[in-house]
């Protein structure tokens, strides 16, 4: 059995190019293609040898993106029941949907810590829970929250002195 890093070398781009044929998105082919071969380490004792490891990578593919359709599905029924309602201190969340917010969003996460850009991309792109989040990086899902929550007290001071 090859060790997960020729394994990832050998089929990352088989797996990504799969899931961009699904999602026709490279940004959530990307993402998922991560997903993909991070569940692949956590379940690698489950693989039996039965197909061969492309065949397996892709169906964790598969099965990751069946449930981001779900996922997304659900955020869709949501926002027809008045989804952004939300407090004010999740609002940041919301208001980096349109590409150009995203992208000044981007570019003042740039400024923040290491392990605070890390908290910031799995949330925001990764759309894990701060308990995922925990597990992802071996901390508390409590850790996450208040590193998520100072980062964004950390990007308002950054807009206010940047005047944006």
């Amino acid at each position: 059995m090859q060790n997960m890093e020729e394994i990832y070398q050998q089929y990352f781009t088989t797996v990504n190019k799969y899931l961009f044929c699904l999602t026709h998105d490279n940004d959530i082919s990307e993402e998922l293609t991560q997903e993909t071969f991070y569940r692949a380490v956590k379940k690698i004792n489950t693989f039996k040898g039965e197909c061969k490891i492309s065949v397996w990578l892709c169906q964790i593919a598969k099965n990751l993106w069946y449930d981001e359709l779900k996922k997304r599905k659900r955020i869709e029924d949501l926002k027809e029941e008045e989804f952004f309602n939300l407090e004010s201190k999740e609002q940041l969340e919301q208001d980096i949907i349109t590409k150009d917010e995203k992208l000044k969003l981007y570019q003042k996460i740039q400024k923040l810590d290491e392990k605070t850009k890390e908290v910031f991309y799995l949330r925001l792109t990764g759309e894990l829970s701060f308990k995922e989040i925990g597990e992802v990086l071996n901390r508390s899902e409590n850790w996450a929250r208040i590193v998520f929550y100072r980062g964004k007290q950390r990007l308002k001071e950054v807009e206010e002195n940047e005047g944006l």
